[in-house]
């Protein structure tokens, strides 16, 4: 099995994703799947200009000459694609929408009816890789991530993409904290990560009672909520 991490985080290996990305793959990695982690930031990735021609000219190929080829082989050759991304402002980041705007080419320009009778492309490869969306944001609660839901249910329904799990941390800030009565409960997590990983090669999901625990906030929500707004009023009294 080979896992492609696509990791949208402007901050490469100094964010929160890359933290829950990383912990992610070594689980993945230990119960016996290839993977690769691809920072974004570092690759040459050019906006879509939206002329078509990878429906027309060269279909399926981008005339565009970047990154992005290379990336769309991992991507299409993959069995698992993972997209990570910070929540910024509801969405993923600019960098990651530039990615996903250039996979374009994985589809056809000519339409079929789904089972709604909704319109979408049609597919333009027999096989295409199950889909994960990992995010995290700075925000104390799980429910700010009603968007990239609604973004997961949408990719089902365009791509016939298999998201086979959803993955968001809340108060993402924590995962880099010094406070040694936080280190025990990051840890933690990665545990859990890792356990997900696990569960994911084995099984193509991520069983309930884990997901239950991913998805519990680190430490209360207000205690949270308190140390932040705490924490930009020292800083601006330091201005």
């Amino acid at each position: 099995m080979k896992i492609t991490v696509f990791n949208g985080s402007p901050r490469g290996e100094r964010g929160n994703t890359y933290i829950m990305a990383e912990a992610f793959l070594q689980g993945a990695k230990k119960t016996g799947a290839e993977v690769e982690h691809i920072l974004l930031v570092k690759k040459n990735i050019n906006h879509c200009m939206g002329c078509f021609s990878c429906w027309s000219k060269t279909p399926g190929k981008c005339v565009i000459n970047d990154d992005m080829a290379v990336l769309l082989d991992k991507y299409i050759n993959s069995d698992i694609v993972i997209y990570a991304s910070p929540l910024y402002t509801d969405f993923v980041t600019g960098l990651m929408k530039d990615f996903l705007d250039r996979v374009l080419p994985i589809v056809c320009p000519e339409f079929e009816k789904e089972g709604s009778g909704e319109s979408r492309h049609k597919r333009r490869y027999a096989k295409y890789p199950d889909l994960i969306m990992m995010s995290n944001c700075g925000f104390p609660e799980g429910r700010q991530f009603e968007t990239l839901r609604l973004f997961c249910k949408r990719k089902m329904r365009n791509d016939k993409a298999n998201v086979i799990a959803e993955i968001y941390r809340s108060q993402g800030e924590l995962l880099k904290s010094e406070d040694p009565n936080m280190k025990p409960l990051v840890e933690s997590y990665k545990g859990l990560l890792r356990k997900a990983a696990g569960e994911i090669v084995m099984g193509r999901k991520i069983l309930p009672d884990t997901l239950a625990e991913l998805e519990k906030p680190l430490i209360p929500e207000e205690e949270y909520f308190r140390a932040v707004n705490e924490g930009w009023q020292q800083m601006k009294s330091h201005d």
